[in-house]
């Protein structure tokens, strides 16, 4: 069986020599043209053709020889063993034909009308561009006009704040102890009277009473509390106003001994000085000292200089006695008033009555009305402007020389109190007299 193998190889290679011989002779037949006949440049152009399609015959009998499938590639118009072998070739790396089919593309052929449309999208697209520029800088510049305007307006509102910090002198300000600054308040809430005209709820809001003393619907109802005048003419001649301390020695927690500004004076000197210069009215601060040696006897004595005083003053048209209240030590009458610490005070009645003897007919006060209706209506001043300030009015047996005038008896804080308390409560007492004898509080 091996024999008839080698017989088959012997002639496939003697027909590859065949093959390369007829190779190399047929360059020696050279085609004349049509005379018969070549020039010198005629012999080399035609040897280099014939050379060409001998090599490229050649080629493709060999290729054909070594691998018989590309006689069929002709088919599929490849042309030439050239362009045979390069498939072959590409078909093994797919990427260089890739490459070749992508690599080398034309753009499609535009018309004049297109082109024309694209260079003018181009020329807008700048001027966009350029008017977008402008556009941005115009609001960097604004931005920057608006950040100088505020940087001006800050540097004003700061020159301002500073002004009005060098116009407001402390040291200048009635309230000498408390940093802060006293602002009236406006109305908090309204009473509605009507929830009122029953005794008892009147009494249970706005009295409180000794043990020994006693009191009726007919001197307590709205009619005889609302009634009366207690306004103050602030154009009158003279001094409108008597101001006076039965109990001259009346001092707080941290009075200094010697130091009448911090004692209950002191805080006179400082309404006194309200209602004169913020509210406009005509004080008389009478500064007398009638409880020494001692307190018992004190109304007594002050008696006498005050019947004197109206007699040289008979434009007075109220009088109001300044005390401090006496309580346990334990106790501090003291409220927060919008960030300062505030004492808190008590209007004070004298009924010439008590449970034991009924009316004192010794006692006798002709202004005894006006007087509980002085006191409720700056109750109810204090409670609408400023809630939980005062204490209930209290309501005592005795006369108090409440009987010379309207007359006002004010307990302001008490002995456990500071001098900067009793001093931050003048301010909200003296805009409440100021509301009740202006009229004000009933507007």
């Amino acid at each position: 069986m091996r024999v008839p193998v080698i017989k088959e190889k012997k002639k496939i290679w003697a027909a590859g020599f065949c093959v390369l011989g007829i190779m190399l002779l047929l360059p020696i037949s050279v085609p004349s043209d049509e005379r018969g006949e070549k020039t010198g440049y005629q012999k080399e152009t035609a040897w280099k053709k014939n050379k060409s399609g001998i090599c490229e015959l050649a080629g493709k009998e060999i290729l054909t020889f070594l691998a018989p499938v590309f006689p069929f590639a002709t088919q599929d118009g490849i042309r030439g063993y050239g362009s045979l072998m390069e498939s072959a070739f590409l078909s093994q790396i797919p990427v260089f034909s890739y490459a070749r089919e992508n690599g080398q593309r034309e753009l499609p052929v535009q018309d004049e009308d297109a082109w024309r449309q694209m260079l003018l999208t181009e020329e807008e697209e700048k001027e966009d561009d350029a008017q977008k520029d402008m556009v941005e800088e115009q609001d960097i510049e604004e931005a920057l006009t608006m950040e100088e305007a505020l940087q001006k307006e800050n540097e004003t509102a700061r020159a301002n704040e500073q002004i009005q910090e060098e116009e407001i002198n402390v040291e200048e300000l009635p309230n000498e102890i408390s940093e802060g600054i006293f602002i009236p308040h406006e109305r908090q809430l309204t009473y509605n009277l009507a929830d009122y005209q029953d005794f008892t709820a009147l009494f249970d809001t706005f009295y409180a009473m000794d043990s020994n003393t006693m009191i009726g619907q007919d001197q307590l109802n709205l009619e005889s509390l609302l009634g009366p005048d207690v306004t103050v003419k602030k154009d009158a001649p003279g001094p409108q106003i008597l101001l006076y301390h039965t109990h001259s020695q009346e001092a707080f927690v941290d009075s200094v001994p010697g130091d009448k500004s911090t004692t209950i004076v002191g805080a006179g000197d400082k309404l006194a000085e309200l209602l004169t210069e913020q509210y406009g009215y005509s004080v008389l601060h009478h500064t007398g000292e009638y409880d020494l040696p001692g307190r018992d006897g004190a109304y007594n004595r002050s008696l006498p200089a005050l019947e004197q005083i109206l007699a040289e003053n008979p434009s007075i048209q109220i009088i109001i006695d300044l005390h401090r209240d006496g309580i346990s030590e334990d106790r501090k009458l003291v409220t927060d008033l919008d960030g300062r610490p505030t004492a808190r005070f008590m209007f004070f009645n004298g009924l010439s009555r008590t449970k034991s003897t009924g009316d004192i007919d010794y006692l006798k006060n002709p202004y005894q009305a006006e007087n509980l209706a002085l006191s409720f209506r700056l109750e109810m001043a204090a409670g609408e402007f400023y809630p939980g300030l005062t204490r209930k009015i209290y309501l005592n047996g005795y006369r108090y020389n409440m009987h010379l005038r309207k007359s006002l008896l004010i307990e302001l804080g008490a002995q456990t109190n500071t001098v900067e308390e009793i001093m931050n409560a003048i301010d909200p007492l003296a805009h409440i007299l100021d509301l009740v004898l202006s009229g004000e509080s009933t507007q």
